[in-house]
């Protein structure tokens, strides 16, 4: 067991979750979100982390009771048992983890090099992605209150400097274009934006993956995905306010990924162009840092559970777990060998699909870990719809992520299939939450027979 001064607190978990949550997507949707929101993109982000709330619901009913680093993966393990679907979908929900490093560590170099006024194509970029990824490796082998304590200087700073954006850029906002449009046209690009922007929540899942190495999870899982959810939805709802108050719609699409840099020019100028930049490497480097602590982590869990290979769990150099070597040296790969346009609609399909899978198991368990009916079947109605959405976004827009993320889906069932039948390993349910409370409980008994005993022997003493 992990040793209490060594985990993770209450503000490190949500540092954690709001770090992967505000990361290079706040600095590059505005364009993407004007499109399709115009401007109700503020109302967007509003509903957006509602939904967020209904799957955060089920996560921490079942967080607070099921402490596992594999996160959704256990509670599906719990509800439908070992199978093939549940191999794939913790294959596949460690391979987003990979992408997303690779996303991250691309992004963190796209806005690096220009800044260095370095060639964007070739070594320098490549060298980047490699050295900061490498970078927040060496990071994790530290542990996992090391991790948090980073994590929390990276997004105070970088909410310093949206906060700063939000503080001067309010001053300018025409409050005329923040009024809702409620046109059949707003209201359905507004629903495709919902159903792309939806996922810029998803890292308070990650809450969940860091679970073990927690203080009182059973206590600060619950309350560290709502805080993640709330402080985040506060900085989207507040940053898309002002962009959309000072900027045009037409304006903001034609600025496309560096609308907010442009949304900044009103109130700070040119020098709002190098705060953007400098709050988007913040945002991106706290965002890998966490997606790579979370992605060992859950490669531990699962090759601990019986679904990835053992070598995952070995322990290697600094006691550090293969995983953490293995998930950073693919996020790399990934990130200097592969075109990621294609694949990175993947990590969102495979997290949709996770959230309707951990709706159907929380309404197998709701009897047993608590929870409302109400909430759960009006979660798994928002996430289809939204993931739907998603989807039909995505037919439309590429054509080659659509069918990348269908092939991938289907390669892992089979996959998962021939892996079972040639290794015959399945997962091995574990319930840490469950095992630490009885131990403690066990631990509470022992100390108070002891001081009963020394009650007894003094009191003996005494008559005598």
């Amino acid at each position: 067991m992990q040793p209490e001064s060594s985990k993770m607190g209450l503000w490190g978990a949500v540092s954690l979750a709001v770090g992967t949550m505000i990361g290079a997507s706040i600095f590059s949707i505005f364009g993407l979100g004007a499109r399709l929101a115009g401007q109700n993109l503020p109302w967007v982000f509003l509903v957006s982390g509602g939904l967020a709330l209904l799957v955060a619901y089920s996560y921490a009913m079942l967080g607070r009771r099921i402490i596992s680093d594999a996160g959704p993966v256990e509670f599906i393990l719990k509800a439908f048992g070992d199978g093939t679907v549940t191999g794939a979908l913790s294959f596949l929900f460690w391979l987003s983890y990979v992408i997303s490093i690779a996303l991250f560590a691309n992004g963190f170099a796209g806005y690096l090099v220009p800044l260095l006024h370095l060639p964007q194509d070739g070594l320098a970029k490549s060298l980047t992605e490699v050295l900061v990824v490498l970078a927040f490796m060496a990071l994790g082998l530290l542990g996992s209150s090391s991790v948090g304590r980073a994590e929390a200087i990276i997004v105070m700073v970088k909410l310093g400097i949206l906060g700063i954006f939000v503080v001067l850029g309010l001053h300018t906002v025409e409050p005329t274009r923040l009024a809702p449009v409620v046109t059949g046209e707003a209201i359905s690009g507004s629903f495709s934006a919902v159903s792309v922007f939806f996922l810029s929540y998803m890292g308070f899942g990650l809450v969940t993956n860091a679970s073990e190495h927690m203080t009182d999870a059973a206590r600060n899982v619950p309350r560290a995905i709502y805080l993640s959810i709330l402080v985040v939805s506060i900085v989207y709802v507040l940053v898309s306010a002002v962009a959309v108050g000072n900027l045009s719609v037409a304006e903001l699409i034609r600025a496309q990924d560096n609308a907010l840099a442009v949304a900044a020019q009103p109130f700070l100028g040119h020098t709002g162009f190098l705060l953007i930049s400098i709050g988007a490497l913040f945002s991106i480097a706290s965002a890998l840092n966490a997606t790579l602590y979370g992605g060992a982590n859950v490669a531990f869990a699962l090759a601990r559970d019986g679904e990835l290979p053992r070598v995952f769990e070995r322990k290697l150099w600094f006691g550090s777990n293969l995983g953490l070597y293995l998930t950073a040296a693919l996020g790399m790969t990934f990130a200097v060998s592969f075109d990621l346009g294609n694949i990175a609609s993947l990590t969102s399909s495979v997290f949709m699909g996770l959230y309707l899978f951990v709706f159907a198991s929380h309404w197998r368990l709701r009897h047993e870990y608590g929870g409302s009916g109400v909430v759960i079947i009006a979660g798994i109605v928002s996430v289809a719809a939204v993931f739907i959405g998603l989807m039909a976004h995505q037919w439309e827009t590429s054509r080659a992520g659509f069918f990348t993320v269908c092939g991938v889906f289907l390669g892992s069932l089979l996959v998962e299939w021939v892996y079972r039948s040639r290794t015959g390993r399945q997962f091995v349910e574990r319930e840490l939450g469950e095992v630490e409370t009885e131990l403690a409980k066990w631990e509470r008994e022992v100390t108070s027979l002891g001081k009963n005993l020394r009650s007894a022997a003094t009191h003996r003493k005494h008559q005598r």
